[in-house]
C-alpha cells in the first residue's frame, strides 16, 4: 500500500512541475515523472491484487520501453523547437507561425 502512496507522491510532483514551470526540458522531466509514478502504480496494483508474475513484467517493460521512446521524441521536439526559433519557455511558444 506505501507502494501505491509514494507513486501519487511522485505524479503529484511531477504534475506540479509542469504546471509551474516554462522551462520546456522542465516540463518535458515532469511529464516523465508522472510517466514513470504511473508505471509504479500499476506494478504496485498488479502485485497486490496477485497477478501473474509474468503478465507483469511484460507489461511493466512495456511501459519502460514507451516512457524511453516518448523522452526521446519529446527531447528531439524540444531541441528542434529551439533551433528553429531560438525559444526555450512554454511562454514565448504561445503564437503558432504557419
Amino acid at each position: 500500500m506505501i507502494l501505491i502512496w509514494l507513486a501519487a507522491a511522485l505524479f503529484g510532483a511531477g504534475l506540479y512541475t509542469v504546471l509551474t514551470r516554462r522551462d520546456l526540458i522542465a516540463v518535458l522531466a515532469g511529464v516523465e515523472l508522472m510517466m514513470g509514478a504511473a508505471s509504479a502504480a500499476f506494478v504496485a496494483l498488479s502485485a497486490a491484487t496477485g497477478a501473474a508474475r509474468g503478465d507483469t513484467e511484460a507489461v511493466g517493460l512495456l511501459l519502460i520501453v514507451m516512457a524511453a521512446a516518448e523522452a526521446a521524441v519529446g527531447m528531439a521536439l524540444v531541441i528542434a523547437l529551439s533551433r528553429a526559433s531560438d525559444r526555450s519557455t512554454t511562454e514565448e511558444l504561445s503564437e503558432v507561425q504557419g
